[in-house]
């Protein structure tokens, strides 16, 4: 029986993420963010028909889990509009390392739930699951490889000993 680990990233949509790393690094002492500004994405398809999605992540470490504010720069639907507006924030989805994502999707497939996104971002495909009706939030899937866990490994290893200062980084 395939099972979902623990969570590996919490994400949240956001109006601008430079402002939002900012603040979740003051009021919550989330970070060091290092800010991805629109990250190079392929293969997008959106409910099964081709699109494009134009974000901006700031990612930063919230004690043991990653935490990603999400700005989408686009103007048509996406994962992002289908729950918040330009000017909205709030919860999206929560991310999970999986051994085969094809299989982790046909699974959460087959129990009813949509895939609302796939995409290419370098050498990672990721996956977005519509988990809305149920769970108030999209499932994200992709497999561990060596750059991916290498990128969660340097963003908690900078929270390490982070006195707060320079809260936001780029790439």
């Amino acid at each position: 029986m395939f099972r979902l680990g623990p969570p590996k990233q919490i994400a949240y949509a956001v109006p601008n993420a430079f402002e939002a790393a900012k603040k979740w690094a003051e009021d919550f002492g989330a970070g060091p963010f290092f800010i991805s500004e629109h990250i190079p994405v392929t293969q997008v398809l959106y409910r099964g028909t081709s699109a494009t999605f134009d974000h901006t992540s700031a990612y930063g470490q919230w004690g043991d889990i990653m935490v990603e504010l999400v700005q989408d720069h686009g103007t048509g639907p996406s994962v992002v509009r289908d729950l918040y507006g330009p000017n909205e924030s709030g919860l999206h989805h929560l991310a999970y390392f999986v051994d085969d994502i094809n299989h982790a999707t046909s699974f959460l497939q087959s129990l009813g739930f949509e895939l609302g996104m796939s995409a290419v971002a370098g050498p990672t495909k990721f996956n977005l699951i519509d988990t809305t009706q149920q769970l108030g939030h999209f499932v994200e899937l992709y497999e561990p490889s060596t750059s991916l866990t290498g990128f969660y490994d340097r963003v908690k290893e900078a929270s390490i000993h982070w006195d707060g200062e320079n809260p936001i980084r780029t790439r």
